[in-house]
This record gives structure tokens, sequence and C-alpha cells, in this order.
């Protein structure tokens, strides 16, 4: 993505524009991808950059919040940011530690649960847990 179109994001997402969340946009948004916080701190090491990793926690943090990346949790100590937003599902190999999409027309429900009293549908997204044969 350019730099225009990430200060666009920006912009529509109300995101002020520092250099070290351009950084990490850049990585980010290059691609649909499923980055953890570690694999964009160790691309900004690669780069040299000297983007401290609070920052990057704290950059992630402000781009879920906002909806520019959508958080996917996969265990309780592991968080993905994925770079495309509209609800879809996730295969997430446990022993390599992958996340990958599963197209939502590949998942279907015959029937859902009854919603709690005065809430509505936002979502419904599936995490599958899978392990290397052998």
């Amino acid at each position: 993505m350019t730099l225009t179109g990430v200060r666009a994001l920006f912009d529509k997402y109300g995101i002020l524009p520092t250099a070290q969340r351009l950084e990490i946009a850049n990585i980010l948004l290059e691609k649909p991808q499923h980055l953890s916080a570690e694999h964009i701190i160790e691309k900004l090491k690669e780069a040299e950059s000297a983007v401290s990793k609070a920052t990057v926690y704290n950059t992630l943090n402000l781009f879920s919040e906002r909806g520019l990346v959508k958080e996917v949790m996969v265990d309780p100590v592991r968080k993905f940011y994925d770079s495309t937003t509209h609800p879809h599902h996730h295969f997430y190999n446990v022993d390599s530690g992958e996340l990958s999409d599963i197209p939502e027309d590949n998942v279907l429900f015959e029937k859902l649960p009854r919603l709690p009293e005065g809430t509505k549908r936002s979502s419904v997204e599936v995490l599958i847990r899978v392990r290397d044969q052998g």
C-alpha cells in the first residue's frame, strides 16, 4: 500500500499519522495477512527501524480499537492482527503458529442459538484449531 493510501486510511479511522505508526502500518497493510506483534517487531528490526516494542503494542491496540485492523485471539496469550477486517473464519495451526483464512461461505450453519433479549447479531466467526499430522 502506498504512503498516500495509508494516510487516507488513517484519516478515515481517525488515527494521527506519526512516523512510527506509518512504519507499522506499511508492514501490516502491505497485503492481506495475519501478523503478531512479534512478527512486526522482527520485520522492523530487519529494516533497522528504531520503533520500540512498546510503541508496536500501543499502535496495534490503537489500530484495532479504531477498526483499521482486526484482532484475532487464537489462545489466551497469542493475538494476531488481521489486515482483512470483514467477517471471515480462520484455521490456526497450533504446531506452526500459522493463522490462515477460511472463506466465509465455506462454513455453513443450519441453526444458530437465539440471541439474548435486546441484541442483534454483529457477526459469526469460526476459529478452527488444527495440528500437524504425525
